[in-house]
Parts: C-alpha cells; structure tokens; sequence
C-alpha cells in the first residue's frame, strides 16, 4: 500500500514537473521524469552505459506479464542531438502510456529510449547555442593532425551561431524577392547574379579555406551505423558503431527478440510519405532500396499515420541518409522501422491578388514566388507571432576578409527543427495516439477449427489452423530475407514415440497478413495435450486439447 501511494505522489509530481515546463528540458530534468515513471509497477528503467561526456544512455521497458515473449515495438528519440522535439515526444509517449494507456501492456511490450545523443542535445541549454550532432568524443574531424582547432565562433556576441554573409559580387547568394531577411541561391541558369558569400558564423583558424570544419565536437549517433556507412565524413568516426552509447544499444537490442518494429523521431521521414520501391536498387548484393512487401506495408502504415496526425508534412524530401539509426533498423536489423520528424514547418501560401471590379488583368500571369524552406520558415513565424527566432543581419569584423562588409545574423538555430515548447504538448499526444493504433496491428497468433477425431488402436487425429489475425505478417520481406528473425515454432506436448505423424517440432519461416496454415498430428494415449505455436516478436499461441 505504500508503494503504491508512493508511486502515485511521484508519478503525480512528474505531471506537475510537466505542466510547469515552459521550455524543452535540460538532461537533469529528463531523468527526474525517467525516474518518476521508473516507479510504476509496469516500468523498469537500465542506463545502458555512460557517454563520453558522463551522460546516461536510458532505456525504459515498459510492459505487463511475459514482457519478452510479446510483440514489442522500440521508439527512439534524440537520434540527432539538435532535434530537442524527438526526446520529448518519446517522453510524453511513455508518460501518456503509464498513466493512461496500461490496457495496451496486456498485449505489447514496448522499449523506449528516450535520448540517443544527450552530449550533443546539452548544447541546446549551453551559454553558447548550435545544432550539434556530435557526442564528447575528441575528434579530428578534417584529419590535419589537430582536433577541434576550427570551432564556431560568436562573432556578435549573441550566445548564438548563425550565419555570416560577405557582400562580394563572387558571391552565389542573394536576398530573397520576397523576405529581405532570408538568402537564396541566385539562379545562374536564369542570368542571376550573387551578391553574398555564405558561411556558418566563425573564423578560418587553421587557414584552409573552410569554416568550422573542425567543430569541439565528436561523433554523431544517427551517422555512426553500420548501414551505408559514410567512410571518412566528418562526425562519421573512423569505423561503424565506434562510439559506446551506439554498441551499448546495439547489444541490447540483439538481445531483444520480442521487437517487431521501430519508431524513431528523427529528421527521417517515411511515415507521411512513404518509402518507394526500386528493384534494381533492391537487387544489389548491398541491398539499397526497401523490398517491395515491405514497401506495401510502409504505405499501409503511412496511410494510419497521415489519418492519426492532424499536420501534414511539407518540403520533406530526407527519407534516409547514410549511417543513420531508422535505415539500420531496417536494413540491417531486419525489423519494420518508421521514422517521423514529427513536427514540419507548415505551409504559408501566398494571398492571391484580387482583382477590384473594372481593373485591368495583367497582360502576363507573374511568375511564381520563390518558396524556401526558410522564407516559408519568416513567413510561419511572422503568422504565428513569433518574433525571437530571427538575428538581424549586424556588421561584424572578420579577420578572413578585410575591406569587404560581413555581417552575421540569421535564422536562430532549432527554431526551424523544433517547435515553440506551447505547441509540443498536442503533438506529443497525436504522436501517441498514433502508436496506440500501429501497435493494435502487431502480428497476432491464434489458432482455429480445432477438431479432434478417434481413430481405432488408441490414436487420435488432432487438426487445427493457425491463423495470423493481423494485417501485418510475422515476418518483413528483410527479416525473412536476412533469416535473423526467430522462426514460428509450433510445439506438441507429446513424447515423439506418441507422435505417429507429425512432427512434435514444427517450423514456420514466415505467416503473411491474415494467413493460415492447417496442422495436423497423429497421437496416441490419453489426457491433455498442449501445442503451442509462435516466436517472441509475433506472440504466441497456446492450444489445449483432450484426448
């Protein structure tokens, strides 16, 4: 009674931590919240290991009953340190299901690791603001024998890194027609000329002609992977899973065979739109492009999303890059994996002109707006209010170009990645809605037309159908393929002498949406036989029978 009273005040201050949150939270103030959760019954929260900059890498199992032997599904958050939204929606999701959901945990067991880059996610509350991808590691990322001697620098002493833009007539940018504020790429095959040379705020300290190329940064989680991975980019390392947050999650995950699919919140997005099938790519020895029944099953998901998430995506074209954790999951893990930034900066459609009555039409139609991810950005924020999410251009000195005017300032950096923290909380529960409903489609074992016949000597016939009542199937055309996925196994309590026909082990490679299979068994003897049929990540069915 106790404990119970003491979970509830604990669970009920972790709401109140929430409800006064005006901001995306600090790594502290994560794992208060973890800790809160961890002291419900159905929780129990592992730090898998320590990053190199003294951070836990968490994961909460969350679940009822033979947590390991039910379909599990694994959301990810902070796969790029910079996306501070992807950690509080995989928070609210494990809040939301403890508090509200506990019905679910009959049926699934689900892993939640809420922050996969918590060094780089710490620059979001540092005196000095950027959108870091690399973990604490020390890193020579352009390989000249120095680490970390080309960093940003705050060249206006704003606390923040933006841009900085040198007026030169060699330039390939120009302002916007539109938004002044905001440069666009001058359009050389229409005879446009730039006016500004474009580089992120900072000096050339090691004097090779580039710009915070070598960041006090290391490597990056979601570039790390062993799928595609991009040998000798910067914050890649020098091998696959190099770094001990990205084999400590790999390790555990090998251990866990009840995961059927993954949800990471990342810049990634096959959810909205869904993967397309290309059966060259698919025909590679380093298989490319997502198989073509994995691809029907993308856009069946896709479809429940698109239904279950009010917001529909715009100037999404990120559906994978190289190294990254959500093509991992797929590729080389072999599971269903989804991805979703789960917030886009929506649409701003210019107002069309109206013609009063008696005006001239224009003799030509005007040419279309030039349309931006980052003039849409102005344009969303001038709508909504938002008014500290821009830095004026200001004139700086620049040691890198004297006599020529430079000026820093900018879009602030996470403002076009995350939403106002106002916002997050009807997000959170859409997103949360949505996994609800993807996890009623698990695979779902049952078996059927169960008859038991008498047949002379002793014998019984035993003949039933096992039935995958789901409109996924047990298996992914890439978990089938690559034979890492555990088997369906059916089983019969009887010993082999006593088992005529039939095998007393059965074993299934895969079971389609809403496929079944007839067995059959010849036995003999009496009394109650018990055949069960499944593996950890489809479930399992168990039928009792009496001679």
């Amino acid at each position: 009674m106790k404990q119970r009273i003491l979970c509830g005040v604990l669970f009920f201050t972790g709401i109140l931590f929430l409800a006064a949150q005006n901001d995306y939270p600090t790594n502290q103030q994560i794992n208060q919240r973890l800790q809160s959760l961890n002291n419900d019954r159905t929780t129990t929260l592992t730090s898998l290991v320590k990053t190199e900059g003294g951070q836990d890498i968490w994961v909460l199992k969350i679940g009822t009953g033979d947590l390991d032997n039910k379909p599990a599904i694994a959301i990810v958050g902070g796969a790029e340190g910079f996306h501070v939204l992807s950690v509080e929606l995989a928070l609210q999701f494990a809040e939301r299901l403890v508090s509200n959901h506990k019905k679910a945990l009959e049926t699934t067991t689900f892993y939640i690791f809420p922050n996969m880059s918590p060094d780089a996610y710490a620059q979001y509350h540092a005196s000095l603001k950027y959108e870091r991808r690399g973990n604490a590691a020390k890193v020579d990322h352009d390989r000249d024998g120095s680490v970390s001697e080309d960093p940003y620098e705050d060249l206006n002493n704003d606390g923040l890194i933006t841009q900085v833009r040198v007026e030169s007539p060699l330039g390939d940018h120009k302002t916007h027609p539109e938004d002044a504020r905001v440069l666009v790429k001058a359009n050389r095959n229409k005879g446009e000329g730039g006016s500004y040379q474009v580089y992120s705020e900072g000096v050339d300290n090691d004097k090779d002609e580039k710009f915070n190329e070598d960041p006090a940064e290391g490597i990056a989680f979601n570039k790390s992977l062993t799928y595609k991975f991009p040998v000798f980019e910067p914050f890649a390392g020098d091998y696959p899973v190099s770094q001990p947050e990205s084999r400590a999650l790999l390790d555990y995950l090998f251990d866990q065979w009840n995961i059927f699919a993954f949800v990471t919140f990342s810049p990634a997005n096959n959810l909205s739109e869904p993967l397309k099938h290309n059966a060259q790519e698919a025909k590679k020895r380093v298989v490319a492009s997502m198989l073509e029944k994995d691809v029907a099953l993308n856009k069946m998901v896709s479809e429940l999303y698109n239904k279950t998430i009010s917001q529909k995506a715009f100037q999404q074209d990120n559906q994978g890059t190289d190294g990254d954790f959500f093509q991992w999951a797929y590729f080389h893990f072999g599971r269903l994996s989804f991805s979703t930034p789960g917030w886009w900066v929506p649409e701003v459609k210019a107002d069309k002109p109206e013609n009063g009555e008696g005006e001239e039409k224009p003799e030509k139609p005007k040419e279309k707006p030039t349309v931006t991810k980052e003039s849409n950005f102005m344009a969303w924020a001038d709508r909504e209010g938002l008014t500290n999410v821009f830095v004026p251009w200001q004139t700086v000195t620049h040691p890198d170009f004297p006599n020529q005017k430079v000026e820093a300032g900018g879009i602030k950096p996470f403002v076009m990645h995350n939403p106002p923290y106002a916002m997050v909380d009807s997000i959170a529960l859409e997103h949360t809605n949505f996994i609800l409903e993807f996890a009623k489609m698990q695979p779902k074992l049952e078996f059927h037309n169960v008859k038991v016949e008498k047949l002379s000597g002793g014998l019984s016939r035993i003949t039933a159908d096992l039935y995958n009542n789901s409109p996924l199937p047990t298996h992914s055309e890439m978990g089938e393929k690559s034979r890492w996925l555990r088997k369906i196994r059916i089983d019969i309590t009887k010993d082999k002498e006593e088992v005529l026909a039939g095998n007393t082990i059965n074993l299934i490679d895969k079971m389609d949406a809403f496929e079944s299979k007839t067995m059959s068994w010849i036995v003999k003897g009496s009394g109650n036989v018990e055949i069960k049929a499944g593996a950890a990540h489809a479930g399992f069915a168990v039928l009792n029978v009496k001679l």
